[in-house]
């Protein structure tokens, strides 16, 4: 425990609950990235609950009852042996003692059991490595090598209650849920933490007594709360106004839940991303503007009696040969907390793979931040000088991330390439915890920088304490996209097949404004896209930020349609009293109105296209909306949407498999064993 003596000592008040409430806050902060502690406080409270039984279960000799029952008193007597046997400070002795031997029994009989049973299932936990970091300015930065530490093998683990308790008045949180091996927490005071404890197994130890628990592995892992769009009236709201989104986490995210064999929380899920992480059949453009629009119509799935529209926009594929310079700066997260073989080694893979695709027109620069941010390597198109120094690249300390990403900005501002694309490529697992760290502080840094013409990228890594709400709302408000890189797999395809699209945009702030024709529409809602709901009012305000559109990338938007003179309910706000509505006599289910503008240019244009009732085709016939509306429907699903109707995973499977086509890169066969596991978890949940 080098470097936390002074939370050593506060370990026995916290198991004990008698820390304060901003000391509790501060050791648990500390517990959640030190290994060493962790064990420490497992180890004191597993010897501290066996002392326990053993005085328990222990009768006490009728000489100390009597002598507990004896009010204090001076003696005149010369002391005794029976005196010094019977004293406290004698007990207190006795009783460390006892717990030192104890605790040695535990530990060999604990190392001579991992060693006897290597067969059997364990869980094993990551070594944790050391670095000195040392900034010489704000233009170096030297990081020493790993101290190499060993691994820890713990028997199968168990999931704990953590019992409810007080701490100087702070109420420790009942778990709200369970997933799989975590446990979420509602109380706001640890944000949606999650604990779960690894147990090595005691069988046979000190006579079959009960499992002792080993250090806790603490996750917290953070989505933003999703209120679904819910069905308004063509009548009273004939405009839904919203931004593209093109980013695709959601479904890497869900993906990685499903083969950890669990459910995904239903804020994790977002219908969009799910439905956008596949390309579709939409024509590429033909005229001046950077994009397609394409519409289809067909009978909505899950209620039979509404219909499904699909508004596709279709990005201009540009090969890499003909993308324009790039003024590329990797900002890289090297805390602590990417101390995992699914974050910072994975990260090292995924940057090496885009290195490879890089011309010699294209420059790179590093900037690391961990206690500091710092530069590491200058912007260069030398790949030999890229790949040393991100194979140099090791992880440790805390996190500082907004230090990080304005000095990334200010790299880029330097090396700025003129009609080039110059984007900050920020690779984390969104964990922030020194100087800006708050979702809000680091929103209005990015909202500063967006101006710049220097795009965001923003690349999710890990589980346990990966913060999505944060790494979604920085490429929102910083006119960039998100991805989260699960696996090597899935880094090829966000940073080599998708390289235009994820690196340079064709077209920002996208909006879409329809339009619905109250004669042929009682009601809509928009499926998904929550976070990126507009006022009607800021289609046409050109300084109203939205979402941008990379090359090659496809955007897809499903309206639920309720049609006019349906018995449905659609609530209302009721007559006016000065205002009457005529409506016009029209054969068009509706309009769509889009908005974008160029990369660099300020002034937004504007396109349209009208959709008509006899656009109506059957779902069987698969196509765009066949597939997309499959996906659509997995999302309703996962999320328990209040909306889902008839949704099933047989129709869903149905609808995948008719819909698959060529699917040369696997994806959508893919998307079907996610159903397919989907649904056996599902099934088998008590």
């Amino acid at each position: 425990m080098k470097n936390c003596k002074s939370f050593e000592k506060q370990l026995v008040a916290y198991i004990h609950g008698e820390l304060s409430k901003t000391d509790f806050q501060t050791l648990e902060k500390h517990l959640d990235g030190c290994d060493a502690c962790r064990a420490e406080l497992a180890r004191q409270r597993s010897t501290l609950e066996l002392l326990g039984q053993a005085l328990d279960a222990a009768p006490a000799p009728e000489r100390l009852v009597a002598w507990r029952d004896i009010p204090k008193r001076v003696s005149a007597h010369k002391p005794t042996l029976a005196d010094f046997w019977y004293s406290p400070q004698t007990r207190a002795a006795l009783i460390t003692a006892a717990a030192c031997s104890l605790f040695f029994v535990l530990s060999m009989s604990f190392v001579m059991l991992t060693v006897v049973k290597k067969e059997d299932q364990s869980f094993v936990a990551a070594p944790v490595e050391e670095h000195n970091v040392a900034i010489a300015s704000d233009q170096e930065l030297f990081i020493s090598p790993p101290s190499a530490k060993p691994q820890m093998k713990l028997r199968k683990q168990v999931v704990a209650k953590r019992p409810k308790a007080e701490f100087n008045g702070f109420s420790a949180p009942e778990p709200m849920m369970t997933m799989g091996r975590q446990m979420v927490y509602s109380d706001e005071a640890v944000a949606g933490a999650t604990v779960a404890f690894s147990m090595p197994e005691t069988k046979g130890l000190l006579g079959g007594m009960a499992p002792i628990p080993a250090a806790p592995v603490f996750s917290s892992e953070q989505y933003d709360l999703i209120v679904e769009n819910v069905f308004k009236t063509a009548m009273e709201n004939p405009l839904s106004t919203f931004s593209i989104d093109v980013d695709r986490a959601a479904y890497a995210n869900v993906r990685r839940f499903l083969k950890s064999n669990q459910l995904p929380p239903m804020d994790a899920v977002r219908i969009e991303e799910l439905v956008n992480y596949f390309d579709y059949d939409y024509p590429q453009p033909e005229g001046e503007d950077p994009f397609m629009v394409s519409m289809e119509v067909a009978e909505c799935p899950w209620e039979k009696k509404h219909q499904l529209a699909l508004i596709g926009l279709q990005g201009l594929e540009i090969e890499t040969s003909d993308l324009p310079p790039n003024n590329l700066v990797f900002l890289l997260d090297v805390s602590g907390s990417m101390n995992n073989a699914d974050k910072l080694p994975l990260l090292k893979s995924a940057m090496r793979l885009l290195v490879n695709q890089l011309r010699p027109e294209d420059r790179v620069s590093i900037v690391v931040y961990a206690g500091a941010a710092g530069l590491v390597l200058e912007p260069t198109s030398d790949k030999a000088l890229i790949l040393d120094a991100i194979k140099r690249l090791n992880a440790g300390g805390s996190t500082a991330g907004g230090a990080g990403i304005e000095l990334a900005y200010k790299i880029a501002k330097q090396a700025f390439i003129k009609n080039g694309n110059n984007r900050v490529i920020l690779a984390t697992d969104g964990d922030f915890n020194v100087g800006v760290s708050s979702d809000n502080e680091l929103v209005r840094l990015i909202e500063k920088k967006r101006n710049s013409d220097i795009f965001l990228t923003v690349l999710g890594f890990g589980t346990g304490n990966y913060k999505d709400s944060k790494m979604e709302k920085l490429a929102d408000k910083g006119n960039g996209n998100y991805a989260y890189i699960d696996d090597i797999l899935e880094a090829r395809k966000v940073l080599v097949n998708e390289m235009g699209g994820t690196l340079m945009a064709i077209a920002k702030d996208v909006k879409i404004q329809v339009e619905f024709n109250p004669s042929r529409v009682k009601g809509y809602r928009l499926i998904g896209y929550e976070n990126r709901m507009l006022a009607k009012e800021d289609f046409n305000d050109d300084l109203k930020d939205a979402g941008e559109l990379g090359a090659g990338h496809t955007v897809t938007a499903l309206y639920e349609l309720i049609p006019a003179g349906s018995d449905i309910m659609v609530p209302t706000a009721g007559d006016l009293k000065y205002q009457t509505t005529r409506l016009v006599d029209s054969d068009e289910l509706m309009t769509v109105n889009l908005r974008y503008k160029k990369p660099h240019e300020e002034e937004s244009k504007l396109i349209k296209r009208a959709v008509a009732v006899n656009d109506l085709q059957p779902l069987e016939n698969g196509g765009n909306i066949g597939f997309a509306s499959a996906v659509a429907e997995f999302g309703l699903l996962l999320r328990n949407s209040e909306f889902k109707g008839t949704a099933s995973y047989d129709d869903i499977l149905r609808r995948a498999k008719a819909a698959k086509g060529a699917d040369e890169e696997g994806y959508r066969a893919e998307f079907i064993r996610l159903v397919e596991k989907a649904q056996l978890l599902n099934d088998s949940r008590e």
